[in-house]
């Protein structure tokens, strides 16, 4: 700790270094204003500033202790003064002083003197730390506010549909217990084209906070721009998104990748054509005989966007019953665990979804979405999703005319 030291004593001066010095802290004695000035001024970074608020005296003191809040606010300040004068000091510590001593005669004051200092430099770092923390929370919140307004809030259905969706972003407790929201990278959007088609798309950025919500960000407006093109090889679509992130370097710096899962669901068949670069298989229930299953088993997924430019992917098709549900999601629903027993109890996993789909068969399909949260949530026995989740449910309940 480097400790400056404005003194109005000589006698006393080394006496202040030969206490203040134990161990490694670093000490200057300055006597008197001018000298101080010329110390402060110096390029030396002092950690903090024990002065006598009679510098020579009283008023003097103030003057001089108010210029060097002005000029170095962030330099923490403790005052010491006589018995007599401590009604003094009041002033000094409405205005920003940290702490203060008292000077007994017998100078006793001194052997109490670094643990006062060393707690006021302790209690400003705290102060700055909370300070940047609320900071970048703040920033946090306004990068998670402009992710989430890129997420379609209403979603219309055409006639036999219902779609449902959600985003929910990851949680995690700091001390004291208290939860903190955190920036996300999860993405879905889901539009209708003219000819009887569904497009639903869901995606996640690697990691968490700022770098996965600008990630998705990127992606987002890549899909905008090229959405009115009629990519109707849901496998074409993603190779020219995933070139295209190749370029940003928001995207894949550090290694940071994006998982996608586009499809293509032709009404009048019934047809589900999708292809996925690293991401989750989506699953489809059948209304009427309750099997719930991938849409397909024996595929792995592509490789995840950004990490390679002129990957080709796969297109797959599945023929999808008349009455069905089709979920698409992150693999923060998956992956939800208790944290007091993670290897234990296992993830919520495929199984945990498949579980609560079919125990919600007889439920409206915005009831079966809410479950699908509820019971991934429950899973953890209070410690929260620790990844993103996103979830589109569609329901399809019409019986198909022969062509």
């Amino acid at each position: 700790m480097r400790i400056l030291v404005g003194w109005d004593n000589p006698e006393q001066a080394d006496l202040l270094g030969m206490y203040l010095g134990i161990g490694d802290h670093d000490v200057t004695v300055a006597l008197g204003g001018d000298e101080l000035a010329s110390k402060l001024d110096s390029e030396t970074p002092w950690d903090v500033l024990f002065l006598s608020i009679t510098l020579p005296d009283v008023e003097t003191g103030f003057e001089t202790f108010k210029k060097i809040k002005r000029n170095w606010p962030d330099l923490p300040i403790v005052g010491a003064c006589q018995t007599g004068d401590v009604y003094r000091v009041v002033r000094f510590m409405t205005n920003g002083m940290s702490a203060y001593a008292i000077r007994d005669e017998q100078g006793d004051y001194m052997f109490m003197l670094l643990a006062v200092l060393e707690s006021a430099v302790e209690a400003v770092r705290a102060m700055r730390d909370q300070q940047v923390a609320e900071k970048l929370r703040e920033e946090v919140q306004s990068v998670r506010k402009l992710q989430e307004s890129m997420i379609p809030a209403q979603i219309d259905a055409p006639e036999g549909c219902t779609i449902v969706a959600r985003y929910e972003p990851s949680q995690i407790r700091v001390a004291g217990g208290r939860v903190v929201t955190m920036a996300g990278g999860d993405y879905y959007d889901v539009f209708t084209l003219g000819d009887n088609h569904i497009v639903l798309l869901v995606g996640d950025a690697s990691g968490h906070g700022m770098k996965a919500a600008m990630s998705i960000m990127v992606m987002h407006t890549l899909v905008r721009m090229i959405r009115t093109q009629r990519y109707k090889n849901t496998a074409e679509f993603v190779q020219e998104i995933n070139n295209q992130l190749c370029q940003h370097s928001v995207v894949n710096e550090e290694g940071g990748f994006i998982t996608l899962c586009y499809g293509l669901l032709q009404l009048d068949t019934n047809e589900l054509q999708w292809t996925s670069a690293g991401h989750p298989i989506p699953l489809v229930q059948n209304m009427v005989t309750n099997e719930i299953q991938a849409v397909e088993v024996d595929t792995a997924a592509g490789l995840p966007l950004a990490i390679y430019p002129d990957i080709e992917y796969d297109t797959f098709t599945y023929k999808l019953p008349e009455k069905y549900r089709l979920l698409f999601y992150t693999d923060g629903l998956q992956e939800a665990f208790p944290d007091n027993k993670p290897t234990k109890t296992g993830e919520f996993g495929v199984d945990g979804i498949i579980r609560t789909l079919d125990s919600r068969s007889g439920a409206t399909v915005q009831e079966a979405l809410q479950s699908l949260f509820d019971d991934s949530e429950a899973y953890t026995e209070g410690s929260g999703r620790h990844d993103d989740t996103s979830v589109v449910l569609l329901e399809r309940d019409v019986t198909l005319t022969p062509a």
